[in-house]
């Protein structure tokens, strides 16, 4: 039997932890471990209660959603985290991913859809709220090169087959989307995931997809 999905909750709304609460208790194989109202404590604990997964509003009293992301991702053995927000702003966006955040949703989107992104996000893909998927492409085309935070090694170093899943990583899709599409085993598009953050000395798959927009690798399905 799998252990269940472990959530922590940091939002500042005491309702809306409760209702997301009531919504994942009631589903099988999450567990909500804790619950958080502001930054510093979803921080703290993000490192006591070693979470899966942690649900992340952006604006927050005291340290924003974002510094939060940097802060947990310093934990020992880190958990993936998704914003969970009502903002629908760009800026917001690309911050919260450069930060480190494993998906970006708003709050207005469904309860199967958040169901199934805590579930994704937990084995490891990039979520997102479909909306935002585009916001994401228009910001990062339309940015200067210089307001990259890093300069990873050239794409140049990439195999033609690594540039086809970093297009579909820019696109959010999982790595069971992935293999369908190019018509390959799950196990191998995880080992051209790896290669492709080794050579572009890239964090995870979320600043891969960033990386795919800005140098023209996205697919333009």
């Amino acid at each position: 039997m799998e252990s269940p999905i472990r959530i922590l909750l940091v939002d500042d709304h005491t309702l809306f932890r409760s209702g997301i609460k009531a919504l994942l208790q009631r589903q099988k194989g999450f567990e909500v471990v804790g619950e958080a109202g502001d930054g510093h404590e979803g921080v703290k604990r993000a490192q006591s209660l070693h979470p899966d997964v942690v649900l992340l509003d952006l604006h927050m009293p005291g340290i924003s959603g974002c510094e939060a992301v940097q802060l947990i991702a310093g934990c020992d053995d880190p958990p993936r985290v998704v914003m969970l927000t009502v903002s629908e702003d760009a800026d917001d966006l690309v911050e919260a991913l450069r930060a480190g955040a494993q998906g970006y949703l708003l709050k207005n989107i469904d309860a199967d859809f958040l169901v199934d992104a805590i579930r994704r996000a937990a084995a490891g893909d990039a979520v997102m709220s479909p909306q935002m998927t585009a916001k994401l492409m228009a910001s990062v085309r339309g940015a200067p090169r210089t307001a990259a935070p890093q300069t990873p090694a050239s794409h140049e170093k990439l195999t033609q087959r690594e540039r086809e899943v970093m297009g579909f990583l820019a696109q959010g899709a999982s790595n069971k989307e992935i293999a369908r599409a190019l018509d390959l085993a799950e196990s191998t598009v995880k080992i051209h995931i790896q290669g492709i953050l080794k050579k572009l000395n890239l964090a995870g798959r979320v600043q891969a997809a960033v990386y795919a927009v800005e140098h023209g690798l996205a697919q333009k399905n």
